[in-house]
C-alpha cells in the first residue's frame, strides 16, 4: 500500500469492517481498494489492506522476479499472461514483481532519428505493442488494465473500456498522444534493447526469466505451473497461499437484513 502502516493503524479502531459497511461511497475498482486509506475505508476492506500491508513490511527476502517478453497479438502469450501470469501475481504479489516488455519478435529499423518497427503480427500488433508500453509508463494500474485487453476478443478495441475501469483518469487520448509521438518510440526503443540483450537469445515468444534467468527448464516450469514456481523459489517465509505457517480467516460477511 502507498499510505503508511502508523497512519493506518492509527484510523483502524474507529474505521468500518467488512465488505458492506458503506458500498454506495466505494467508487473504485477492486484492483484499487488499498490504493490509499480513503480507498480502503470507503470500500470497508481497511483490515484487510492493513493484513496485507503488514505481512509486506515483514518480509525480510526479495521477491521473485518474472520477466515477460511477449507480443500483444501472439496467442499463446496472450494465454500465459491472462491465465497464468496475472493470476499468479494476484495470489502472490507480496513476494513476486512483474516486467513485461511487449516487443517478442518484431524488428527495429532506424530512419533517420527514428525507429520503424515491424511486428510479427502486423500493424495492429506494433499498436497492441506500443499503447500497453505507453499504459505501463503512465498509471500504476497497467497491469490490470493489460491483462483486461489481452483477455478481451479485441485487444486494441477494447483498451479504452479498460482504461474506463481500471483508471479513468487516463484517457485514450492521452495514451495514443503517446503511442503515436517520439515518447512511445522511446519507449518501445528500450523494449527493443532490453529484448536484444536477452542472454541467450530468446528463441520465442512468451519468453520468460525467473530473477533475470531463461534455462529450458525454468521455461516449463512457469509455463505449467507459475504458482507453484514462485512459491518454491522465494526464498523468505512462505505465505499464507503458498502454505505457509501464518494463517488468516476474513471474517467479513454480506449478513441477510
Amino acid at each position: 500500500m502507498m499510505v503508511l502502516l502508523p497512519l493506518l493503524f492509527a484510523v483502524w479502531v474507529s474505521a468500518p469492517f467488512g465488505g458492506c459497511s458503506h458500498p454506495s461511497s466505494c467508487f473504485e475498482p477492486p484492483a484499487k481498494w488499498c490504493s490509499s486509506l480513503e480507498s480502503a475505508v470507503q470500500c470497508g476492506v481497511l483490515k484487510q489492506c492493513l493484513e496485507s500491508d503488514f505481512r509486506r513490511t515483514r518480509q525480510t527476502e526479495g521477491p521473485v522476479q518474472i520477466g515477460l517478453y511477449y507480443e500483444s497479438l501472439c496467442p499463446g502469450c496472450r494465454l500465459f499472461l491472462t491465465r497464468m501470469l496475472f493470476p499468479t501475481y494476484l495470489m502472490l504479489e507480496e513476494i513476486m514483481s512483474v516486467t513485461l516488455v511487449p516487443y517478442g519478435n518484431a524488428q527495429e529499423k532506424p530512419d533517420g532519428q527514428k525507429y520503424i518497427y515491424e511486428c510479427q503480427h502486423g500493424k495492429q500488433e506494433c499498436l497492441g505493442n506500443m499503447i500497453e508500453t505507453c499504459v505501463m509508463n503512465m498509471t500504476k494500474m497497467a497491469f490490470p488494465i493489460i491483462f483486461c485487453m489481452e483477455s478481451s476478443a479485441d485487444v486494441i478495441g477494447s483498451a479504452e473500456s479498460c482504461l474506463k475501469i481500471y483508471d479513468p483518469d487516463l484517457s485514450m487520448g492521452k495514451v495514443m498522444s503517446c503511442a503515436n509521438g517520439d515518447m512511445g518510440m522511446q519507449l518501445m526503443h528500450q523494449n527493443a534493447l532490453k529484448t536484444k540483450a536477452l542472454d541467450p537469445p530468446h528463441q520465442y515468444v512468451p519468453w520468460v526469466t525467473i530473477n533475470g534467468v531463461h534455462t529450458d527448464d525454468l521455461q516449463n516450469k512457469a509455463m505449467s505451473s507459475l504458482f507453484t514456481l514462485v512459491c518454491s523459489m522465494y526464498k523468505g517465509a512462505k505465505p499464507p497461499a503458498c502454505g505457509g505457517s501464518q494463517k488468516l480467516h476474513y471474517n467479513s460477511y454480506c449478513h441477510n437484513e
